[in-house]
C-alpha cells in the first residue's frame, strides 16, 4: 500500500511563499535537475496530492503534461473544479476532489499502488496531518529568510504532532529534512 509524504520547500524562517504569494525565491530547478534527489522522488512517486493554490500556480494548466516533474495521476483537493479539464496524457491525469482530504488521499492511494503519494500544499499538508494521513512529513529547507508571507505550520491543531527524524540530507543550498510521522 502507499505511503503518504507530505512536504514542500520552506525559507528558513518558516515560510512557503512571500508576502505576494510566490515561491519563486524557495525554488532552484537547476539544481535539483538530474540530481540524485529529485531522480529519486520521481522514481519513487506514484501520485501527488495538491491544493487548488498549488495547481494554479502554473500560469497554463496544460503545461503539466510533458514538464512537470511527476508525471503520475494528480488529485486536486478543491471546491470548484475548472470549468475546462487541463490536457492530459497516459501518465498525467488530474482528478479534481471537492469531498475532503480523507477521498483525495484514498484515491491517490490507489493510484500510487506500491509507490509514494506526495501530498503539496500548505493547507493540504496541514489536512493531511491533521486528518492522520501522512506517514512521512518532508521539508527542504532554503537558506532564505522572507520576512512574511505565507507560514506552513500556522495552526494550532498540528501541536503535538509527534515527529521522528529518519533523514538529514544537502542537495546543493537546500537542506532537506524528513521526519517519520509518530501521531
Amino acid at each position: 500500500m502507499a505511503t503518504v509524504h507530505a512536504g514542500m520547500a520552506i525559507s528558513l524562517d518558516g515560510f512557503v511563499a512571500d508576502r505576494k504569494g510566490s515561491a519563486a525565491r524557495l525554488s532552484d530547478p537547476e539544481t535539483l535537475r538530474g540530481s540524485a534527489y529529485m531522480d529519486e522522488l520521481i522514481e519513487q512517486t506514484g501520485a501527488v496530492v495538491m491544493g487548488r493554490r498549488s495547481y494554479a500556480m502554473a500560469e497554463d494548466p496544460d503545461s503539466y503534461v510533458g514538464a512537470y516533474e511527476f508525471q503520475v495521476p494528480i488529485f486536486v483537493l478543491t471546491h470548484t473544479p475548472p470549468r475546462v479539464m487541463p490536457q492530459q496524457d497516459e501518465n498525467l491525469t488530474f482528478t479534481f476532489v471537492t469531498d475532503g482530504i480523507e477521498s483525495a488521499i484514498g484515491q491517490a492511494r490507489a493510484a500510487a499502488g506500491d509507490r509514494v503519494v506526495q501530498v503539496l500544499g500548505a493547507d493540504v499538508i496541514g489536512q493531511t496531518l491533521r486528518a492522520g494521513l501522512a506517514d512521512e512529513l518532508h521539508l527542504d529547507v532554503v537558506p532564505v529568510l522572507l520576512g512574511s508571507g505565507l507560514r506552513l505550520f500556522d495552526d494550532p491543531e498540528v501541536e503535538g504532532i509527534a515527529l521522528k527524524r529518519i533523514g538529514v540530507r544537502e542537495v546543493g543550498a537546500v537542506t532537506a529534512l524528513r521526519f517519520l510521522v509518530l501521531t
